[in-house]
Order: structure tokens, then C-alpha cells, then sequence
């Protein structure tokens, strides 16, 4: 099957030089290629999954219990204000 690769590119909005295109050709054909052989597997009466076995989920009750206390929890903190954690600011440029 032949691809496009420049009209592709130009989908996905992508400027690729001549070699990209010429080197990407045939790997977008390959690709599309194992696509369209898994495509011509007979899955009939093969049930959609999300995995390859079963997954059951351990749901627990949604009690209360105690929790850390709070000077415990905040003992550790490289710094703090109050009650709460100090961060250092990780956005740059955003406002405060």
C-alpha cells in the first residue's frame, strides 16, 4: 500500500525536509501494513477486553480512622508557614 507520507505530515502539521519524508515512507507502510494484517484475524465470538486476562479490583470499606497527627506529618517539612507544607514555586511566570 503506498502512504503519502507528505500529505500525512501535513495532517499532523509537520514540516519534514525530502529525507524525512523518503526515510519515513516505508515505515508508515510497514506500519499500516501489520495494521491491516491484524485487521484479517477472525475475532468472531471473541469478547472486547481491556486486558489480556481478568482484572478484579480489591475494593476495601470506606471507613474513618485516625490519621497522622499533624505536627507528626509536618515534622519532617524542609519548610513550613503555619499548618501547611512551604513550596517552592515550580511555574514560571505565573502570577501569585
Amino acid at each position: 500500500m503506498k502512504i503519502d507520507v507528505g500529505y500525512v505530515s501535513e495532517l499532523a502539521r509537520l514540516e519534514l525536509s525530502a529525507e524525512e519524508k523518503s526515510l519515513f515512507q516505508p515505515q508508515l507502510e510497514s506500519i499500516v501494513g501489520y495494521v491491516e494484517k491484524i485487521s484479517s484475524v477472525d475475532v468472531e465470538g471473541v469478547e472486547p477486553m481491556m486486558h489480556g486476562r481478568a482484572i478484579v479490583n480489591a475494593f476495601r470499606e470506606d471507613e474513618v480512622r485516625p490519621s497522622l497527627p499533624r505536627e507528626e506529618a509536618l515534622s519532617n517539612a524542609p519548610k513550613r508557614v503555619g499548618d501547611e507544607f512551604l513550596l517552592p514555586k515550580i511555574v514560571e511566570g505565573a502570577e501569585s
